[in-house]
């Protein structure tokens, strides 16, 4: 994976042993792996500032945040119940 010595890669999997297994066949290994919160959102502007307002009011520190497929956040955070109860706050 090109010249540098270490690469980090996030790959979000509903089965990680299948996906260490497809890595570890094209010699890659995973030295990590954590849960993480995803949340399904509309394709609109301001989706991403509405929720981490709710979660930066909730005093949690996010340490994570990217976009997947099918209009999904993922986000990941120490306090991960805290992160959860913030999102799912109304």
């Amino acid at each position: 994976m090109g010249a540098a010595d270490h690469v980090e890669l996030h790959i979000l999997v509903p089965h990680a042993e299948a996906a260490k297994h497809a890595l570890a066949l094209s010699q890659l290994s995973v030295n990590r792996e954590r849960e993480v919160v995803v949340v399904a959102v509309d394709d609109r502007p301001g989706v991403l500032a509405d929720l981490t307002r709710k979660v930066a009011r909730a005093g949690i520190d996010l340490d994570l945040v990217y976009v997947a497929t099918q209009n999904r956040l993922v986000f990941g955070a120490a306090d991960l119940a805290g992160l959860k109860a913030a999102l799912e706050a109304g």
